[in-house]
């Protein structure tokens, strides 16, 4: 994923200045899970996408684009850069097209060393949230995590300041044992950061495919998750990333648990997609037709 990190510097820099469950088992559950939960009680709300996922068709057409995902009927969308745009560019943009901005990642290094403007962006465009999506092979260490959480906590205060939130984003390698220490950086990060400053949004996939149950983080950590990524895993050995709704994740398990965990914006996402429009449609309509008990 250091591409990943790669395209949120590069992209952010216009505008900013820098800017174990086994696959069978977990089949089983979500088969269960989705038969438990049928018909429709009422829609799911605040549904959107995050960006990443049709980010060549962003670079190529910026505005189109968006307004593509929302004649789809999406409400929200999450940036992953601006691609060149002024804050005021894109706020006139998505006013225009009625779509809300409630979060945008950011590099790390805008948290850590650009906070100031990095915030000031945010609150530009109508961002509630900066996120921290991803951090380098050379960070992920007891040490590296602590002073993650330093940063996080940190920023998290000064961005309480102004009225907006900061949060991390999970991949798999928080949710793998760390040499030398028995809590997993994931949990040190949850442990060590101030829920009043900092929140997580949990990328349901990468939970998934280190073979955890994303309820359980529900359960242990109430609260602390507003905004998640939905994504699906297959039931492969390899573990693919799919579209939402087309593996064995039970979403309807975790949209049950919504109000435990806190969740109040639902991300649709894929990170290397076949046909990101595809994607983006078979994962609104996939939320769309979830019944919300």
């Amino acid at each position: 994923m250091s591409t990943r990190r790669a395209f949120l510097v590069k992209a952010t820099a216009g505008a900013v200045g820098l800017t174990a469950v086994m696959a069978g088992a977990y089949s089983l559950v979500a088969a269960a899970g989705r038969a438990a939960v049928s018909g429709a009680a009422r829609p799911l709300s605040a549904i959107g996408i995050q960006l990443y996922t049709v980010r060549d068709a962003m670079a190529a057409d910026f505005e189109g684009t968006l307004e593509r995902l929302a004649r789809m009927g999406y409400d929200e969308v999450e940036f992953a850069g601006y691609f060149g745009r002024s804050p005021a560019r894109v706020r006139i943009i998505l006013d225009g097209l009625g779509l809300d901005a409630p979060a945008a990642h950011v590099p790390l290094e805008a948290l850590r060393d650009d906070l100031e403007i990095t915030l000031d962006t945010a609150a530009a465009v109508g961002h509630s949230w900066v996120v921290c999506p991803w951090i380098g092979p050379e960070e992920r260490s007891s040490d590296g995590y602590l002073h993650l959480a330093d940063v996080l906590n940190r920023a998290g205060e000064a961005a309480r300041e102004v009225g907006l939130r900061v949060a991390y984003h999970n991949h798999e390698f928080e949710l793998e044992p760390l040499g030398g220490v028995d809590t997993l950086p994931f949990e040190l990060l949850l442990q060590r950061t101030d829920p009043a400053l900092v929140d997580f949004e949990l990328d349901l996939f990468w939970v998934a495919r280190a073979g955890h149950d994303p309820v359980d983080w529900f359960r242990h950590h109430p609260g602390r998750f507003p905004l998640v990524h939905v994504k699906d895993m297959d039931g492969s050995p390899e573990r693919r990333m799919v579209d939402p709704g087309r593996g064995v994740i039970d979403f309807p398990a975790i949209v049950a648990r919504r109000e435990q965990a806190g969740i109040r914006h639902w991300f649709v996402e894929h990170d290397q997609p076949e046909d990101p429009f595809g994607t983006a449609r078979a994962g609104l309509e996939y939320l769309r037709g979830l019944a919300v008990p």
